[in-house]
């Protein structure tokens, strides 16, 4: 029997290379995103392409509703998933004393609630099997200050932290993946300016994916992906706060900034 790999957010971006990279392995997938047409067409062309089979589920994770939907399928004894990839997300642009509170609430409920929900439903099955991956889509924002989208990365990371020291001895892999800046359709959702952006602090979602899942099949905690975010990475969490700080502010000024 082929192992079942869920997956949110994965209509584009890191989530869409996961269902790609999983697929080519001979997992079967359970694709969870909004958008119901791009689900369909998502499941046809990874089906057809691999000979895998592929459930969608569309729902939308900001909502009690479409959490409750996740956590019935990832805990379903009779389809147990073996790999869960916790990606779905977005960022507000404005400020934290600009934006709406509903945003906020919505950004923290999909950030860090529902991935932490979905691994609460998830684990017990992967535990009494003794098998199983979990990777949680971070950020390196994580080290940074830049509001509520810092703070929600920050606690995925720690998370996914304490449950990889937790299950440590067992076979079940709990891995926070923490990129930098990726090629996706991230900032241009959130309407964020990213010109000047040098092209060396760009990551291709191919390369972020292959990178996380060869760390977690590794058996490590945390991947940064990129040479060049491993060493900022490490300034970021080991440098002077005050700069990092500072440094931080910048860059969410910048994406603020009129495209």
């Amino acid at each position: 029997m082929a192992k079942i790999a869920v997956i949110t957010g994965a209509t584009a971006g890191i989530g869409a290379s996961f269902a790609r990279l999983l697929a080519k392995e001979g997992h079967d997938l359970v694709l969870v995103a909004r958008d119901q047409a791009r689900l369909e067409k998502g499941a046809a062309d990874l089906s057809a392409e691999f000979g895998i089979k592929c459930e969608i589920l569309s729902a939308d994770l900001s909502t009690e509703v479409g959490v409750v939907l996740l956590e019935k399928r990832v805990s379903d004894p009779k389809l147990p998933i073996d790999v869960l990839i916790n990606n779905a997300g977005f960022a507000i642009k404005e400020s934290f004393t600009k934006s709406r509170l509903s945003a906020e609430l919505q950004l923290l409920d999909v950030l860090a609630r529902t991935p932490m929900r979905t691994m609460h439903s998830a684990l017990p099955a992967m535990i009494s099997r003794n098998n199983g991956i979990i990777i949680n889509v971070s950020s390196v924002a994580g080290w940074t200050a830049g509001g509520t989208y810092s703070a929600a990365k920050s606690y995925l990371t720690v998370l996914s932290e304490s449950l990889h020291t937790e299950l440590s001895g067992t076979k079940v892999q709990v891995l926070a993946l923490c990129p930098g800046f990726t090629h996706t359709e991230f900032h241009e959702r959130a309407k964020m300016n990213m010109r000047g952006l040098p092209n060396f602090l760009w990551l291709s979602a191919d390369e972020v994916v292959a990178k996380a899942w060869a760390d977690a099949l590794a058996g490590e905690a945390i991947s940064v992906p990129g040479m060049q975010y491993q060493i900022l990475s490490t300034l970021a969490r080991f440098g002077p706060r005050p700069l990092v700080r500072r440094l931080g502010m910048k860059i969410r000024v910048k994406q603020r900034s009129k495209l």
